[in-house]
C-alpha cells in the first residue's frame, strides 16, 4: 500500500520503511520555531534539568529558530523583559537562526523561515504556533506544538507520541478568474468543509491551479488549512519549490522532491473548480462563516489590514498598490499595510509600492503581526467593523470583543478601501 506525504515524511524522520495512519511515532526534528513564547519555552526547558546537576543545553543550536513578530517593538516592559530573556538565552545556547526586532533581517515568523531557507521539502517542523502549517507550502509536514511539548524538543530533538495522520486530498483545477487569488480558494474549502472538517487530518493539495500557483499562494493555503482544523497543509514539492528556494531563499544544495505514491491511501477526496469561483468573505466571528461577497457587498467598513503571515507577501502589496494607484482611500476607512518581513518592506519600497499606498491613505508599519491580534496595533473601537487579509475572525481577535471581522483577499480589501464598504474587485455583477 503507497504511502501519502506525511506517511513518508514520517517514515523518514523515524527511520522506518513505512508508517501509515493511525501509527503513533516519535520522529526526529528537523527545524523548531518559536516567537516570543519562547519566554514561555524557555522556562517549561530549564525546569527539565532543575535539580538533575546537568548542563541546560539544547539537543541542536542550528536546529531552533525563534523570531521576535508578535509584539514589535515591546508595548509593555513585561513584553520587553522576556524578549531580553530570551536574547539573553539564544546567545549563551548559540542559537544563530534568530531574528530580532530589526529592519534588516525582522519579520514574521511564518515568512521568515521559508524566505531564508531554513525549510526545506521532507522536513519535520514544529512550532509554537498553529499557523506552523504554512511550511507544508514547502512539501514539510509542518505543525503547531505547546510550549511544554517544545521544550522536550529543544532537550530531545523528537517529538513524543505523534500519531500518523490520515489525510484529505484536495485537487484544484481550472485557472484563477482575475481579481479570484489563492485566499479565495482556502476560504471556499474552509466553508466547504466547516472549522472541524479537517480535524486531526492532513489537506494534501494537487491539481493545475496547484501546479500553477506560485509559493507565496501555496503559503496561504497550506497557512489557512488549521481553519478547518488540520494538523498541517502540505503541498507536494516540484519545480517551483525549487525555483523559491534557489532564487529566492538562496539555497545552493541540490533539492530533492518527490509526491506521495499513487497508490496512497485517503480518509476523503475534494475537487474544487477555482475557474467557476468568485471572491469569498469570512464573515463574524467563524472562519468558516464563508460567504460568496455578492451576498455582503456594501457592509460599511472602518478599517482596512492588507498584510499578516497569511497575506503580507510582495505579491499581495502589488495587488493592492497596483489597485490604488493615483487613487485615494475613503475617508471614512484607516487602511493598515504590514509588510510580512523587512525584506518584502524593502522590496516593496524598490518597486513604488510603499510611496503609493501612503499617498493613497495607507498606514504602512513595520513589519510584525500588528491587528492580527489586536495586541498593540489596530485595534478596533466598539461597534466597528474591519476587513482584513488575516487568518481568524474570532470575537475579539483585533482587540475588541465588540467589534467584527471579515476575513477576504487583498484584491477585495483593495477595493473596499476605495468605497468605505465591502466591494467586488471585478466591478459590478
Amino acid at each position: 500500500m503507497g504511502m501519502t506525504m506525511v506517511e513518508k515524511i514520517l517514515a523518514r524522520a523515524t527511520g522506518q520503511a513505512a508508517v501509515k495512519a493511525g501509527d503513533v511515532v516519535e520522529p526526529k526534528v528537523d527545524l523548531a520555531m518559536s516567537h516570543e513564547n519562547a519566554a514561555l519555552v524557555l522556562n517549561q526547558f530549564l525546569e527539565i534539568y532543575k535539580g538533575t546537576g546537568l548542563e541546560a543545553k539544547v539537543w541542536d543550536p542550528s536546529k531552533i529558530a525563534i523570531i521576535f513578530d508578535h509584539r514589535v517593538p515591546a508595548e509593555s516592559s513585561k513584553t520587553a523583559t522576556n524578549q531580553k530573556k530570551v536574547r539573553e538565552f539564544v546567545a549563551a545556547q548559540g542559537i544563530t537562526k534568530f531574528h530580532d526586532i530589526r529592519g534588516d533581517e525582522g519579520g514574521i515568523c511564518h515568512q521568515i523561515l521559508p524566505e531564508n531557507g531554513y525549510v526545506r521539502p521532507g522536513y519535520v517542523v514544529v512550532g509554537t504556533d498553529s499557523h506552523t502549517t504554512s511550511h507544508g507550502a514547502l512539501g514539510a509536514f509542518a505543525f503547531g506544538i505547546g510550549a511544554t511539548e517544545m521544550a522536550s524538543v529543544w532537550a530531545l530533538g523528537s517529538v513524543l507520541n505523534v500519531e500518523v495522520p490520515g489525510t484529505i486530498k484536495v485537487v484544484a483545477k481550472g485557472k484563477f478568474p482575475a481579481y479570484v487569488l489563492p485566499k479565495d480558494l482556502i476560504l471556499y474549502l474552509i466553508g466547504k468543509i466547516s472549522a472541524e472538517g479537517a480535524n486531526f487530518k492532513v489537506i494534501e493539495y494537487h491539481g493545475e491551479a496547484i501546479e500553477k500557483m506560485d509559493t507565496s499562494g501555496r503559503l496561504t493555503i497550506c497557512n489557512m488549512s488549521v481553519e478547518a482544523g488540520a494538523t498541517s497543509g502540505i503541498v507536494p514539492p516540484d519545480a517551483e519549490t525549487r525555483r523559491y528556494l534557489k532564487e529566492v531563499a538562496g539555497v545552493r544544495e541540490t533539492v530533492a522532491v518527490f509526491g506521495p505514491d499513487p497508490d496512497a491511501v485517503y480518509d476523503q477526496e475534494i475537487e474544487i473548480d477555482v475557474s467557476k469561483l468568485e471572491p469569498q468573505i469570512a464573515c463574524p466571528h467563524t472562519v468558516d462563516n464563508v460567504k460568496p461577497i455578492g451576498e455582503v457587498a456594501g457592509k460599511p467598513i472602518q478599517q482596512i489590514v492588507i498584510g499578516s503571515c497569511t497575506n503580507g507577501r510582495l505579491d499581495d502589496i502589488e495587488v493592492a498598490a497596483k489597485m490604488l494607484k493615483g487613487k485615494k482611500v475613503a475617508r471614512s476607512v484607516r487602511m493598515l499595510v504590514f509588510p510580512a518581513s523587512g525584506r518584502i518592506f524593502r522590496e516593496a519600497m524598490a518597486k513604488g509600492y510603499i510611496t503609493t499606498l501612503m499617498e493613497a491613505g495607507a498606514l504602512v508599519a513595520n513589519s510584525g503581526c500588528g491587528p492580527c491580534l489586536g495586541v498593540h496595533q489596530g485595534a478596533l473601537g466598539d461597534g466597528e467593523t474591519a476587513l482584513s487579509t488575516t487568518n481568524r475572525n474570532f470575537k475579539g481577535r483585533m482587540g475588541n470583543p465588540n467589534s467584527e471581522v471579515y476575513l477576504c483577499s487583498p484584491a477585495v480589501a483593495a477595493a473596499s478601501a476605495l468605497t468605505g464598504v465591502i466591494t467586488d474587485p471585478r466591478g459590478d455583477r
